[in-house]
């Protein structure tokens, strides 16, 4: 049961402010994920408002990611797609999910020093079987996970980065600490792929389903390769934003 009231007597739409007392019921875990939430008739009769305000109100909060609806059944809980402009920024993933209000946490599956592969090789342009530290994370937001990452970095610049905690620290900020290893500029590539049996594990998806995969190549201020990764992103819960100035 919404604790808000409905104020008749102020300039703001009846159907938004309806809307506002759905979201910050989500916020706050009153309304929990999947969970069924009161009919368009319950809400005409706990805010003695009309049909067409509490539907404008549910269709935009379907179309915002807010609620979804199964025919014959009604109309549940979710959570909108984060939110990421990372294509055009160094912001690392905690500061975007800050930025946006949502929880955020990070498992470090991997930080280890392997040998580079052929594709990895050529991604920092080493030889293969150079030595390379590898760091590999899954990145969660309001408890789901999101996105995979696999960042393969030049190990005779980036040793120190063995000692780090990723759970916490931010790996772009950690590699700012040095000038021979701070990200001065990258370049991103992303493709549409399905989801393989790893996504299927690691990001609680179907196998088969969209993921949004980017490559990144980070170089420093003199031009050196510092950083080849792969992340991948679940396609249900990620959306990105680009901003063109003309």
């Amino acid at each position: 049961m919404l604790n808000g009231k409905i104020d008749k007597n102020v300039p703001i739409p009846l159907y938004f402010q309806l809307k506002e007392l759905i979201i910050n019921e989500i916020k706050s875990g009153n309304y929990k994920k999947d969970e069924l939430i009161p009919t368009e008739k319950e809400f005409m009769d706990m805010y003695q408002i009309s049909r067409t305000t509490v539907r404008q109100a549910m269709t935009e909060l379907v179309q915002e990611g807010w609620l979804y609806r199964i025919k014959s059944k009604g109309t549940f809980v979710t959570y909108p797609k984060t939110n990421h402009n990372f294509i055009q920024t160094l912001d690392s993933f905690n500061e975007q999910m800050e930025r946006v209000g949502a929880t955020h946490r990070t498992e470090v599956l991997a930080l280890e020093i392997i040998e580079a592969s052929e594709l990895v090789a050529e991604g920092l342009n080493i030889k293969a079987g150079e030595p390379v530290i590898y760091l590999y994370r899954r990145r969660f937001a309001n408890e789901e996970p999101v996105i995979l990452q696999k960042a393969y970095l030049n190990y005779e610049r980036c040793k120190a980065l063995l000692k780090r905690d990723f759970t916490k620290d931010y790996l772009y900020k950690c590699l700012a600490e040095e000038e021979q290893t701070r990200i001065t500029h990258v370049r991103r590539i992303v493709e549409v792929d399905e989801a393989n049996l790893e996504d299927e594990k690691l990001l609680d998806m179907k196998k088969g389903k969209p993921v949004q995969a980017f490559i990144t190549i980070g170089c420093n201020v003199f031009g050196e390769i510092i950083e080849y990764s792969l992340a991948r992103y679940r396609g249900d819960k990620s959306r990105f934003e680009v901003v063109v100035d003309i």
